[in-house]
């Protein structure tokens, strides 16, 4: 198995149907691994689906999941069914289980029967309470915990088989599984033991309380959505958790089975951020790299990309690329002779090669000789004709070399000492045309590589055809 990846798929099973994917057939004739697994993870009979009817199912899959509709099995599509998921099909907005189960009344009990020892008993506590709160803000439901006995939501933290017919899988796979309203296990939610349960987003560990809150809306009678940044959306987005609060999807999921809260709450629905129009002349970038020819401009959650062979900007999601990334990047550059972009958030860096993330990542920026005292990258840069890659951190800079890993003597430097005209702290950088490019807010400054000397100041986005 790889290296536990940080997006992970939230499962979940009703009492009366199994809706988790099948297991893989033993092929005979090994002539397309590829689309063999794509029948699997697409069909409860592969042997029986055609190639027509196997492009409906991809363009299904594809269209739940915000990809580009094609029916062809490309890169992106091909690995995001690599990771572990349900086989449900719906592919709507909020969903709930066949016939709509719920619990008959407003006040529903639960019950912690036993902890995780990954972290503190009053932290776990914590966690479950605010998962039940944020459905209790928004509908008439009240959340009582109880301390013996049976309660209608039984909350457990398990490893391998523990009495159910849905065994954990171990670390970095199955994260939990709950059951929908109803009598004996229904309501029931079963925690992985074998994961890393944390407080906090983390990078080495999955946040209990968005967790819960997931398996929770399952309890309570919901099914998955296909609206990306929903929480009953069915893969784990390590999201900041601490002011979170419920999509619009999931708040109308939820009162279509129990009605609206009686009382107004201050509480309101979190909206994702829209992506900036790509003429808006006030847009920034976090981070900017090329990519095999391409040239990516990240922003939040969002991608533009600008093809050397194509006059149109596409749009894109980083999740739609690399599903286990945490959106927000700090800085990025591709070392081009390697096939290698690097990928800086916080004190924290990744390796991806193509869609894949090389194995033993993430890894903290200290590996690349950066002091403790620097916790973020604000931009980076890489110059193939030196092989050096240049680190900016607030007003001051490193020079790195990449033929032997190790940041050169004599930095940090000032950036206005070496970069004639350039004064501001760099938001983003891109090697371009034998040019640097900083970005800070919306203006660019373009600068010759050899003298170090600003040439010209444009708007960010002038590469937009704006």
């Amino acid at each position: 198995r790889e290296t536990k990846m940080k997006t992970k798929i939230l499962l979940f099973f009703e009492l009366l149907y199994v809706i988790c994917s099948p297991a893989f057939p033993v092929s005979q004739i090994k002539e397309n691994e590829d689309m063999q697994f794509a029948k699997v993870r697409t069909t409860d009979r592969p042997e029986e689906i055609d190639l027509n009817r196997m492009a409906d199912k991809i363009r299904e899959m594809q269209s739940f999941f915000g990809l580009e509709v094609t029916g062809e099995l490309n890169h992106k599509t091909l690995d995001l069914m690599k990771q572990p998921r349900c086989g449900m099909p719906d592919v709507r907005s909020y969903s709930t289980f066949p016939r709509s189960p719920t619990w008959k009344k407003e006040d529903v009990t639960y019950r912690i029967l036993n902890y995780t020892p990954d972290m503190l008993q009053a932290d776990v506590e914590e966690a479950i309470a605010r998962a039940f709160q944020l459905w209790s803000s928004v509908t008439p439901l009240r959340f009582t915990r109880v301390y013996g006995g049976q309660a209608d939501i039984m909350i457990s933290f398990a490893s391998g088989f523990h009495g159910d017919f849905y065994s954990f899988d171990g670390p970095g796979g199955t994260l939990a599984h709950a059951y929908p309203p109803g009598s004996e296990i229904g309501g029931d939610a079963h925690f992985d033991e074998d994961e890393n349960w944390t407080k906090f987003t983390t990078y080495n560990g999955f946040n209990l309380f968005l967790v819960a809150a997931h398996e929770l809306g399952h309890s309570l009678g919901l099914g998955h959505s296909n609206v990306f940044g929903a929480l009953m959306y069915p893969v784990y987005m390590a999201v900041d958790s601490r002011d979170y609060q419920l999509h619009q999807d999931d708040i109308d999921g939820i009162q279509a089975l129990y009605g609206k809260q009686e009382a107004p709450t201050e509480m309101t629905p979190s909206k994702p951020p829209q992506r900036p129009e790509d003429c808006d002349p006030h847009l920034t970038f976090d981070a900017i790299t090329t990519l095999r020819g391409e040239t990516l401009f990240f922003k939040g959650s969002y991608v533009w990309r600008k093809s050397p062979y194509f006059s149109e900007i596409e749009h894109d999601t980083i999740f739609s690329f690399w599903p286990s990334l945490i959106a927000g990047f700090d800085a990025a550059y591709e070392v081009d002779k390697k096939d290698r972009v690097l990928f800086f958030k916080d004190d924290h860096y990744w390796a991806v090669s193509g869609y894949s993330i090389e194995s033993g990542f993430p890894k903290p920026i200290q590996n690349l000789g950066f002091p403790t005292s620097v916790r973020k990258i604000d931009a980076a840069v890489h110059d193939e004709s030196t092989r050096r890659t240049y680190f900016f951190v607030g007003n001051k800079y490193w020079s790195f070399n990449e033929n032997t890993q190790s940041m050169e003597r004599g930095y940090p430097r000032k950036i206005a000492s070496d970069f004639q005209g350039i004064s501001h702290p760099i938001d983003a950088a891109l090697h371009k045309n034998g040019y640097f490019y900083f970005f800070h807010g919306s203006n660019q400054y373009e600068v010759d590589i050899k003298k170090k000397k600003l040439i010209r100041i444009m708007k960010s986005n002038s590469w937009f055809n704006c």
